[in-house]
């Protein structure tokens, strides 16, 4: 039952980090009182460094960076599950992609808040392959699935398999977006920052759905000896 559930885990598990880490932010006036998402006011890491709201964040996403690695593991089983055809190089796709981007996250959270020099570095570094690991590791998947898809009415994962393709291609369309934004405004800090919260929600909506479409495939995971 445990593998079933880590996509939802996935999702989950950072939505409350975000949110919860803002609103005890918020109760304890760390931060400003706005809305990320439509000011543009704070960032996901402004909202995870400072306390108390810091250790829900920490408590929540280093959790998280492990959970993604089960995860995309399980993932590439249960596309090569349901297409023996499937390439090679796809499912090495997804599973690269995701770990990457499950390591990125645990440099991210490790050196979020800290005061050595290579903090700024590690932060940024951490962050961005967090993010693009992850989010090619959906893309990859949500292709790979919408041939399933195809091959496989049966299954009727058509219109989930869809709404995947189409919100990871949304989200890259975010990744475009923040870097002509940075490259032609002055401050780009506060639509940065609203980029940044609607990527993340995009991702973790995309883990959510992907619950779904294990559930309509009756995805199950045994271990057995002998």
């Amino acid at each position: 039952m445990l593998p079933r559930l880590l996509p939802l885990l996935a999702g989950l598990l950072p939505f409350t980090a975000m949110c919860g880490a803002f609103l005890i932010g918020l109760a304890a006036e760390t931060l400003p009182v706005c809305n990320p998402i439509t000011d543009g006011c704070v960032s996901i890491s402004a909202t995870g460094r400072r306390p108390p709201g810091s250790y829900l964040f920490r408590a929540l996403m280093l959790p998280f960076s492990l959970v993604l690695v089960f995860f995309w593991y399980y993932a590439a089983l249960w596309l090569r599950v349901l297409d023996d055809d499937l390439r090679r190089s796809t499912l090495l796709s997804v599973l690269i992609s995701g770990i990457v981007g499950a390591l990125a996250v645990a440099v991210y959270v490790t050196f979020l808040g800290t005061k050595e020099p290579v903090y700024e570095f590690m932060r940024r570094t951490g962050i961005y392959f967090g993010f693009v690991g992850t989010g090619l590791a959906q893309l990859f998947l949500s292709i790979a699935l919408l041939r399933i898809a195809r091959l496989r009415p049966e299954l009727s994962i058509d219109r989930v398999a869809r709404t995947l393709l189409g919100l990871s291609i949304g989200l890259l369309g975010l990744g475009v977006l923040n870097i002509i934004m940075k490259a032609i405004l002055e401050d780009p800090d506060a639509t940065e920052n609203r980029i940044e919260w609607l990527a993340a929600l995009g991702l973790q909506v995309h883990f959510v759905i992907t619950y779904v479409a294990w559930r309509r495939t009756k995805f199950t995971a045994s271990v057995s000896i002998g």
